[in-house]
């Protein structure tokens, strides 16, 4: 992992203003093609599943269609299972194992239960291979009402009618060794604090809801991940990303507290999955399983406790 580099942005000690923001975003290029990475792929799924706009963001001059994937055979009577991705645009595992498990392990799901599937909350950040949108604002701290991000009061709306009727919801996440070489000292930057070093974990974890949590859960997708790639070890002090480890592989959060995706429903079963794509025991392929499986295994033990 690289040591991060003076942040060029802003005076250290004081929080970003407009000024600041608008020399962040002039620095942002685009490195990749939502179009074609992932609306395409999407696209692909149309004879299968139903794909429903949900929003559109506009920044100029870029505009990204907001796209969820549906199961086809929807029915009022059975529960729904959430899956979201890209909340984090960078975390490309997040993107890329929501569509490999709508187009590979979906059609399992026919008749035991919905899916609703948001494969890419944050396309903005998926082409720039960052962690913010164009605002620098973080959308996974803006699930809350009278969002200041665009993409998450997009998703919120999109999943607000069936609010109650999420059983499980799986938001699919990375985390980079990025996190603490840039993402970290900007957000320190931005906000005008001091910046405080901390450890990347080699491995795949999850994060428990805080204030309902279900252990039994978690281990179970744990257990089916870990047949893919290895789960995150503790650090010396019994911790994950400065959380204490609760089981084998699994923190805990205050979802909803935060204004975290995985706290935008009611499910009972909730979780956030985090892999470690820069681990030179994990390849792309193998980050993109793990998402997949943790979704297979959080459905499957989700209908089997309903």
């Amino acid at each position: 992992m690289t040591s991060p580099a003076p942040n060029p942005i802003g005076t250290p000690g004081v929080p970003w203003g407009p000024a600041e923001v608008a020399a962040w975003l002039a620095r942002q290029a685009r490195q990749r093609s939502y179009e074609a990475q992932v609306l395409h792929a999407v696209d692909a799924l149309r004879p299968r599943f139903d794909v429903i706009p949900y929003g559109r963001l506009d920044y100029h001059p870029d505009s990204y269609p907001l796209l969820a994937i549906r199961s086809r055979d929807w029915r009022e009577d059975l529960p729904c299972a959430l899956v979201t991705g890209g909340v984090h645009g960078y975390e490309t595992s997040g993107v890329h194992g929501a569509l490999e498990f709508v187009d590979r392990h979906a059609s399992a799901c026919a008749g035991r239960i919905n899916l609703l599937v948001a494969p890419c909350v944050s396309p903005w950040g998926y082409e720039r291979i960052h962690r913010w949108n164009a605002l620098a604002i973080d959308p996974n701290r803006s699930f809350r009402a009278d969002s200041p991000a665009p993409e998450s009061a997009a998703l919120m709306a999109l999943v607000e009618p069936l609010r109650g009727r999420v059983l499980v919801h799986v938001d699919l996440h990375e985390t980079t060794d990025t996190d603490e070489s840039e993402f970290r000292p900007a957000l320190a930057a931005r906000d005008g604090v001091a910046y405080v070093p901390g450890e990347i974990p080699d491995g795949f974890y999850l994060v428990d809801d805080e204030d309902a949590p279900q252990p039994a859960f978690q281990q179970a997708v744990i257990e089916a991940v870990s047949k893919v790639t290895h789960i995150a070890p503790a650090d010396a002090e019994g911790r994950i990303i400065g959380s204490p480890v609760v089981a084998p592989g699994v923190i805990r959060y205050p979802l909803r507290r935060l204004g975290l995706c995985a706290g935008i429903t009611d499910a009972r079963y909730k979780t956030t999955t985090e892999v470690y794509p820069d681990s030179p025991r994990a390849s792309p392929e193998q980050c993109n399983a793990a998402q997949a499986v943790a979704v297979c295994a959080a459905i499957d033990f989700a209908l089997a406790h309903a």
